[in-house]
């Protein structure tokens, strides 16, 4: 998961992208970059959040009406501030380029374009050899003068070679602004526009529609699954389906990793994160439980708490206070960083919770670390009985589309049912989504999506590559042995047959 912006407009876009960044800082806080085009390309990036990578004498550097802006976070690769976006090559004519999610077909293509494209390499990020891929389909094009349709064919053969999730921007020099989608739509990319009374147009391409409300653009709609999308240096705008869309976006999007003010694909965070409230409440009215007071775990699932408080006819109350100034735990780097970091994520209002059978709504359990420290505190707090619902179902395997949940070891659902799962992280009740009304959710915001990919929810992986070998090698690469840490954490006893897989 990451956050891409590009901008072409009637003025120096540095700012905006800047701004657009820190709107889009949720989906990454690894590292951050910004390049502009203005006779040639201008760059920075560097590890960190916007605010720190980026400082006044940089922003005066990046001059240009036309640019591009990445945020990152860990998955594959390392940490190396060399693997910060954008990347960008001389030939031919001079592309810059921004990915978010992930090529699984990586090593495949990497032999193909050291030793038959005979292009060179200076990572091991999947972006920058999708952008080497870009460069040696232009050059097959074999025209010295780009037109659109040079453009879309050369996207055919890009199509043709990548597999994975991609949704890409670029900036050829001296020519414009190029956006793609993979077939299968994973990963969101968004398209909008901005007029102002003046004769030429501006444009923006986005990985939520947040950034677009934001910089005050009007959101035209998603780039499609399939879809290749030019904006000349003129600003004219050509759009093309370039291969057959087969809808499978990312319902994780939905769930956690998408700002609730934000559209994907015509449908609206919020208001599928209040859909899933509303499920999920149905479902526990059937446990006939005495709750006193519904409280959310800030901030992803108040929208869906909301809901279900509504609809169970209980008080819904803010009982736990979140540090703003502490990132999110998920796409932290590192289990030890993470347990140390919800310590001073979240602090419990006592009077809210004293001597109160209290449900917490969470977005999902993936560790089980966070719901586990969650439970104390709320115990701590006073609490008589404290019960857990998720607004997901059970995750049980890895993604290979660019979320970082790669090793079936880390997912504490891996190999425990729902009470043994309450047990670990110390609750009196728990309750999971069901994924078809987790599916229904998201789908009523859009009925044209035909399907989503939830594969780490144990459905199918749409790209239809997936191999075991593909998975077992993700198990090396990735897996860190945090599912022991976890063991040791819990305390609890655990099956043999559990302890035997690590």
């Amino acid at each position: 998961m990451c956050g891409i912006i590009g901008i072409m407009a009637n003025r120096v876009v540095s700012q905006e992208i800047y701004d657009g960044l820190t709107v889009l800082q949720h989906r990454g806080q690894d590292s951050a970059g910004i390049m502009t085009y203005e006779d040639c390309f201008h760059l920075k990036k560097g590890n960190g959040l916007v605010r720190d990578v980026f400082h006044t004498k940089n922003m005066i550097r990046l001059r240009g009406s036309v640019g591009i802006g990445h945020v990152r976070y860990p998955t594959a690769g390392s940490n190396d501030a060399a693997e910060a976006q954008p990347f960008y090559v001389n030939s031919p004519f001079g592309l810059a380029m921004i990915h978010n999610g992930n090529l699984t077909n990586y090593d495949e293509l990497k032999e193909e374009v050291l030793k038959v494209d005979l292009r060179h390499l200076n990572t091991k990020s999947d972006s920058e050899l999708l952008l080497n891929i870009f460069a040696r389909a232009l050059r097959e094009v074999e025209s010295s003068m780009l037109t659109p349709e040079h453009i879309f064919k050369a996207m055919e053969g890009v199509f043709r070679r990548l597999k994975g999730s991609y949704s890409v921007i670029g900036i050829i020099a001296d020519y414009g602004m190029i956006a793609f989608r993979d077939p299968y739509g994973i990963r969101p990319l968004c398209l909008g526009k901005r007029e102002n009374g003046e004769i030429i147009p501006e444009y923006i391409i986005s990985s939520e529609s947040v950034a677009v409300d934001t910089l005050g653009y009007k959101l035209i709609g998603d780039i499609q699954p399939g879809e290749a999308v030019f904006i000349d240096m003129k600003r004219n705008l050509f759009r093309k389906q370039v291969v057959k869309s087969n809808w499978a976006p990312c319902i994780f999007e939905h769930v956690y990793l998408a700002r609730p003010d934000s559209i994907l694909d015509d449908v609206s965070v919020y208001k599928a994160r209040m859909r899933m409230g509303v499920r999920l409440a149905r479902k526990i009215k059937e446990a006939n439980l005495q709750i006193d007071v519904v409280v959310p775990v800030p901030d992803s699932s108040r929208s869906a708490a909301l809901s279900l408080a509504s609809e169970l006819g209980i008080n819904y109350r803010e009982g736990l206070v979140k540090n703003r100034y502490i990132g999110r735990t998920f796409i932290m780097p590192g289990q030890e960083i993470r347990r140390k970091s919800i310590k001073y994520k979240l602090n419990p209002i006592k009077l809210e919770l004293n001597n109160r059978n209290v449900l917490l709504v969470d977005d999902s359990i993936v560790r089980g670390n966070t719901s586990k420290k969650i439970v104390e505190m709320v115990r701590q707090a006073g609490a008589k009985n404290v019960y857990f619902a998720s607004c997901a179902p059970p995750l049980i395997n890895p993604c290979l589309y660019g979320v970082d949940m790669p090793s079936k070891r880390d997912f504490v659902a891996n190999d425990l049912n729902t009470e043994e799962i309450c047990r670990v992280i110390g609750a009196d009740r728990l309750f999971y989504q069901d994924i078809e009304d987790l599916l229904e959710s998201a789908q009523k915001g859009n009925p044209r999506i035909t399907g989503f990919c939830y594969a780490c929810m144990g459905g199918k992986y749409p790209t239809g590559d997936i191999t075991k070998e593909m998975l077992e090698k993700a198990e090396l690469s990735r897996g860190d042995g945090q599912n022991i840490e976890r063991l040791m954490e819990t305390g609890d006893e655990m099956k043999e047959d559990q302890l035997s897989l690590l």
